[in-house]
């Protein structure tokens, strides 16, 4: 438990002591924060805790999935916070899951296991999934594209709403294009940022020009953001290629029954 403070450590000992031996539960994750070194003094300790087969029914019947509990903290405000699942769904994040379910394993250790290989298992799952990488490539490159032109829209028409929603698109899509291309997970909105600082090869200024059009949503800040994305590298995607995939995979989405990109 390198780098992890003391009272989260004596946490987690607690939380072991409480459900090693309990014969409902066959292993103990610790991920969040304090897994991936982020924690603050005063963050809780989040965890998965894996059922068997039965009690995960049983649970799941009576919609008791989580556990949330102040008494095996010692610390101000502190608390462990827990999902139950069970060994099918860490095969099956394993094999197909999404980035950010991916992600939630990033830096995760298991505090106890009776499971043969569990640690291999949870060590596969958070890894950068290859399969589908160009796809991602122009998906995310095209909807940053199309926000920075309807930044443009928005600030003709002088409509904040529409500006403050191409922000914070134009910021999630250029994010999510240099996390892929630094093959690195996308870990969802609460960490989206602390990842970014993980990429080695990103444009000049990125993070400083996303708090800018963060604080100030306007097409110059865009524009700045998006032309730093556009001349870091040649991403293989022109303008009318962005147009045509925003209208087929966006707009035409519900001609194939499937979400569009950015309402998943």
């Amino acid at each position: 438990m390198k780098g992890i403070r003391e009272h989260h450590k004596r946490a987690i000992k607690n939380l072991t002591k409480e459900y090693e031996n309990d014969q409902r539960f066959l292993a103990l994750i610790i991920g969040g924060s304090v897994a991936k070194n982020l924690a603050r003094e005063d963050s809780d300790v989040d965890f998965m805790i894996v059922a068997t087969d039965e009690e995960y029914a049983h649970r799941k019947a009576k919609n008791d999935l989580f556990i949330n509990r102040t008494d095996l903290c010692d610390y101000p405000g502190g608390f462990v916070d827990g999902k139950v699942i069970n060994l099918n769904y860490l095969i099956a994040v394993a094999n197909k899951g999404n980035e950010p379910s991916r992600a939630a394993f990033d830096g995760a250790f298991l505090a106890f296991s009776s499971i043969d290989n569990l640690e291999t298992i949870v060590e596969s799952i958070a890894v950068y999934q290859e399969e589908g990488h160009n796809n991602r490539i122009k998906s995310f490159y095209s909807m940053a594209f199309i926000q920075n032109w309807l930044m443009g829209e928005a600030d003709r028409h002088d409509n904040v709403y529409t500006k403050t929603r191409a922000a914070s698109q134009l910021v999630l899509f250029a994010g999510r294009l240099i996390l892929a291309h630094n093959r690195i997970l996308y870990p969802y909105h609460k960490w989206f940022m602390q990842y970014l600082d993980k990429c080695t090869e990103k444009p000049t200024d990125f993070k400083m020009n996303i708090e800018r059009l963060l604080k100030h949503p306007n097409s110059n800040t865009a524009g700045n953001l998006f032309q730093g994305l556009k001349s870091f590298k040649d991403w293989g995607v022109t303008d009318y290629e962005a147009y045509m995939w925003f209208m087929e995979e966006v707009e035409w989405s519900w001609m194939k029954n499937e979400t569009p990109l950015e309402d998943l």
